[in-house]
């Protein structure tokens, strides 16, 4: 293996007072979020170059956030650089080819979820690449301050043992709007095109959450369904899962739901032996011996999620202790989604 690092020594780790100089790949719409967070540790960090072949994309992010050098190919970018770690935010049918090679050069990486658009490319991809590189899943949705807030209440027996959960996404973001347009299309076009779509795309982030908010949980049913016809794969899912000691969690979602607005926004319920916990878009209430309440503003709680994964990632590489999402806990969410898509057939052929 190649390492030419100047902030990362032989073990992994981010030596004090250097910059950390960071290779970025892709420049798509998610990335304008993985570069303000960024920027948030410019103290100990800094993208150095982007890559992706859309010139206009590329060069739009290289403008907008002062990126030095820009690339059409992720390998050129590699090849001709002295990096100390990679950011892939590219497309997902990407992103084993991308780890592999900055594994080969011995980097620590940060790729964005999922790892692999299946559960036996990523457990593969986990196995070639061995225990020695640094790999950090990003998978943002449990660095949200409300979830966070959220699971220290639950480990903190506030409520009690919870017994039941819901948690719901209803949008009508797949609908034609008063324009004529589909707004979740027009934000993200290249979900019009995958098979697996609600649940590998949008709420593989909402079953990471349970996970970590409740530990555990096997997918008891699923049933998934499209209502949008400019879509390839499902819009509509509906899951029931199961978790320690008799916890019963359902997670309905829905892209194409008339009458709800366009914006993805959660609503969780967590019933607890003492009380309960509603989480209702921006607001987050806390029932019971002890009630409480927070207001959230999204637009800064959505990119804070962003800001906090990455402060994560640079914070772990400085003191070499393991990833919150590193690969033996991320592959646990991608065999939930599995599991969804495997019921969801069972149950189709059966009708």
């Amino acid at each position: 293996m190649q390492r030419g690092c100047r902030a990362i020594d032989a073990a992994g780790r981010l030596s004090m007072g250097i910059r950390m100089r960071v290779g970025l790949i892709g420049a798509g719409w998610v990335t304008q979020h993985h570069l303000r967070a960024w920027a948030a540790v410019a103290d100990r960090a800094e993208v150095v170059a982007v890559a992706d072949p859309s010139q206009e994309a590329r060069e739009a992010r290289m403008r907008t956030f002062g990126i030095p050098q820009g690339f059409a190919d992720a390998e050129e970018m590699l090849a001709s650089l002295d990096l100390d770690a990679v950011d892939i935010a590219a497309p997902r049918a990407h992103h084993v080819a991308l780890v592999e090679r900055a594994a080969a050069r011995g980097l620590p990486i940060l790729c964005q979820k999922p790892l692999a658009p299946t559960l036996a490319e990523a457990e593969a991809l986990v196995a070639a690449i061995g225990p020695d590189i640094r790999l950090m899943i990003h998978e943002n949705w449990r660095f949200r301050a409300c979830y966070r807030t959220i699971a220290a209440w639950l480990r903190s027996e506030t409520i009690g043992a919870p017994f039941a959960a819901r948690l719901s996404l209803v949008t009508s973001g797949m609908l034609l709007d008063a324009n004529a347009v589909r707004p979740a299309l027009v934000r993200q076009p290249f979900m019009g095109g995958e098979r697996r779509l609600l649940v590998a795309e949008v709420l593989i982030h909402h079953l990471d959450v349970l996970r970590m908010l409740f530990g555990p949980l096997e997918v008891a049913a699923c049933r998934l369904g499209r209502i949008c016809p400019d879509l390839i794969g499902e819009d509509t899912a509906i899951i029931q899962l199961h978790g320690v000691g008799g916890l019963a969690v359902q997670v309905f979602a829905s892209f194409s739901a008339p009458g709800h607005r366009a914006e993805a926004v959660d609503r969780l319920e967590v019933l607890g032996t003492r009380g309960s916990i509603v989480l209702d878009g921006d607001t987050l209430r806390r029932t019971g011996a002890e009630p409480c309440e927070h207001s959230y503003d999204l637009a800064e709680a959505y990119q804070g999620s962003y800001d906090a994964t990455i402060a994560h990632f640079v914070a772990r590489l400085a003191d070499g202790q393991p990833f919150e999402t590193a690969p033996d806990d991320n592959l646990k969410s991608l065999a939930l989604v599995e599991a969804c898509y495997r019921l969801a057939a069972l149950e189709e052929s059966r009708r």
